[in-house]
């Protein structure tokens, strides 16, 4: 098998379709430890890669006014069961443009990996960039995931994404994104993460409404079991006329996990408004009786339940 059968066979572990890896009308980007297996760009995007020590430095241009019927499909990883992948990212998105990335990122044999993705995001003024990133770690949790990205969301542009880490162990994950929001503008930020074992996970995630009208959510779902500990900080900063806010903070714990929830609200200027909800403890007995009332078992119900969670 090559590099790039077997990393498409990853892809798939991940969830992806391997077969538009290869496909000549969609717009693909493969990344295997620090070497580019493939680079297809289609009408409308442009791909510059280059090859570092430990992974790969990448531009990522939408042209103005691109619309894209299928999304763009980038698949990154590392095989091995030991080494290190550092991903420097900057995407462009142009005025007006339309485009979707799914983005998944594969470790099926982790032992003894850190995987670190630095990202740069410019979303034009119209712009609309939905960007979902899903992992696959594999059983071991022996990984450190380090996924940063610092976004500018330029006037009536949006930016909605959405981070799923829920098979495999999660291992140490630190998320740490932050979007500033101009006039009119959107930032939608979604994370959904399973822990068990001795996982480590943080979620830090900072959205500013600095333009008139701003809209901002900042939503994460976390389900702990074993001895995972888990942590959420929300920050949300209202600082324009008519800017909108919200934080929204769900943790599930089971046996000894342990899990925390920050939600930061600042608002500076009297015509915006941001607000908050977090909920944090164990399975809704009610909901596991139910379902065991319809023949599941224990363990199986509360599967269900988290596995709803995760999917909200």
């Amino acid at each position: 098998m090559s590099e790039f059968e077997a990393m498409a066979a990853a892809y798939a572990q991940a969830g992806g379709d391997p077969g538009v890896l290869a496909s000549p009308t969609v717009a693909s980007l493969v990344v295997s430890g620090n070497r580019v297996l493939g680079a297809h760009p289609v009408p409308g995007i442009e791909f510059a890669a280059e090859e570092q020590p430990h992974g790969v430095k990448a531009t990522i241009k939408v042209l103005p006014r691109t619309r894209l019927a299928t999304p763009v499909h980038l698949c990154f990883g590392l095989l091995p069961e030991r080494g290190i992948q550092e991903i420097i990212a900057a995407y462009e998105i142009g005025e007006d443009a339309n485009v979707t990335f799914l983005a998944h990122c594969t470790f099926p044999n982790a032992v003894e990996v850190r995987h670190v993705m630095d990202a740069t995001m410019r979303i034009g003024r119209g712009a609309v960039l939905r960007y979902a990133e899903t992992h696959f770690h594999g059983s071991s949790g022996g990984i450190e995931v380090l996924p940063t990205a610092r976004v500018t969301v330029d006037a009536g542009g949006q930016f909605l994404t959405t981070f799923t880490l829920v098979k495999g162990r999660a291992g140490s994950v630190v998320l740490d994104y932050t979007v500033d929001v101009a006039e009119g503008g959107v930032a939608e930020l979604t994370s959904r993460i399973l822990g068990s074992g001795q996982d480590r996970i943080k979620v830090v995630e900072t959205i500013r409404l600095n333009g008139a009208a701003a809209r901002g959510l900042a939503k994460a779902r976390l389900a702990l079991s074993d001895d995972a500990q888990g942590e959420v900080v929300g920050t949300t900063e209202g600082n324009a006329p008519e800017a909108r806010g919200h934080i929204d903070c769900v943790e599930i714990v089971r046996d000894r996990a342990v899990a925390n929830a920050i939600p930061i609200v600042r608002v500076s200027h009297p015509q915006a408004q941001v607000t908050h909800e977090a909920a944090i403890g164990t399975v809704n007995r009610k909901e596991m009786e139910t379902l065991m009332a319809r023949g599941l078992d224990e363990e199986a119900a509360v599967d269900t339940i988290v596995r709803g969670m995760l999917a909200a």
